[in-house]
């Protein structure tokens, strides 16, 4: 018997292909289970279509599959990862902060345009980012402008520490020019640049208590709650910035603030309130209003 067990042929391991072409299946997501199996196999897309046919290696197809089991578990697909692009960036992701999601980036999009309106490029520009969060905002704006020095502000220390693992991410020269603080808002920066920040950055928490339990649960249960939710309106965290601002800026100087669509009207009255000469906001890339400036 055993003889013939032995000469039995044995099962064929599954390609890439396969095991792919199953995952599709569990999570019902075709994108996502080549995106995990690029992952495991740690090829870029490019280079992974070239073994599709291949038999993985026992250690990546276990880790395939622990990560397909993570994503079906209801894990957001960028926490399985461990790490989401963000403009030019790849930033380390996890539970500490907010996944950085793409109406950031147009957030960091306005900012620069901000910049580059008011200042020719190699001028030096400070920036105040509050909130900073996973630091999406801050690593963007040093890569990609030159002679541009950012002061980031947290009050949650575990944000923080991932911040600065991304800032550890950049070229020495880049990260040198991002100094993280921690604090509440305007309370961790030193009195001494009081008048002088020439932009005030933000992606505020902006949910309203009432809309918590409305959240989509990848939301809800897996980014921090005190990272989304501002108050009971909503608008408390985006009008403490407003605030605060004319206080930090320089003459002329400006703030570049994400929001809910639905705020767009208060929040650009609430800034005008606060002796804004002018309050716009521009819609992101749907269509919706997103980013609120106010210019001092």
């Amino acid at each position: 018997m055993n003889d013939r067990i032995s000469s039995a042929p044995p099962a064929e391991a599954p390609t890439w292909r396969d095991l792919v072409t199953a995952a599709r299946t569990t999570l019902g997501r075709g994108d996502e289970a080549l995106i995990l199996a690029q992952e495991a196999a740690g090829l870029p897309a490019a280079e992974f279509v070239l073994v599709l046919d291949a038999c993985p290696e026992a250690p990546d197809r276990a880790r395939f599959l622990t990560l397909v089991d993570r994503r079906r578990g209801g894990a957001p697909l960028q926490h399985v990862l461990g790490h989401w692009g963000f403009r030019s960036l790849d930033l380390l992701v996890d539970g500490r902060a907010l996944v950085p999601r793409p109406e950031t980036e147009f957030t960091v999009e306005v900012a620069l345009a901000e910049i580059a309106a008011r200042w020719p490029s190699g001028h030096p520009v400070l920036v105040v980012e509050l909130g900073t969060g996973s630091g999406a905002i801050a690593c963007s704006l040093v890569v990609e402008r030159e002679a541009l020095r950012v002061i980031a502000t947290d009050l949650s220390p575990a944000a923080l520490a991932i911040a600065k693992l991304n800032r550890s991410r950049l070229d020495p020269g880049r990260a040198g020019r991002i100094e993280f603080r921690s604090g509440d808002w305007y309370g961790a920066l030193d009195p001494g640049i009081a008048g002088k920040v020439d932009l005030i950055v933000a992606n505020p928490p902006y949910i309203a208590a009432s809309e918590w339990h409305d959240l989509d649960p990848v939301v809800r249960d897996f980014d921090p709650r005190e990272a989304l939710v501002a108050g009971e309106s909503g608008r408390e965290a985006i009008e403490a910035v407003l605030r605060g601002a004319p206080t930090w800026l320089s003459v002329g100087a400006v703030a570049v603030v994400e929001i809910a669509p639905h705020q767009a009207s208060a929040v650009g009255a609430f800034a005008s309130g606060c002796g804004a000469r002018s309050a716009e906001v521009h819609r992101d890339l749907t269509g919706r209003d997103r980013v609120l400036v106010a210019r001092w």
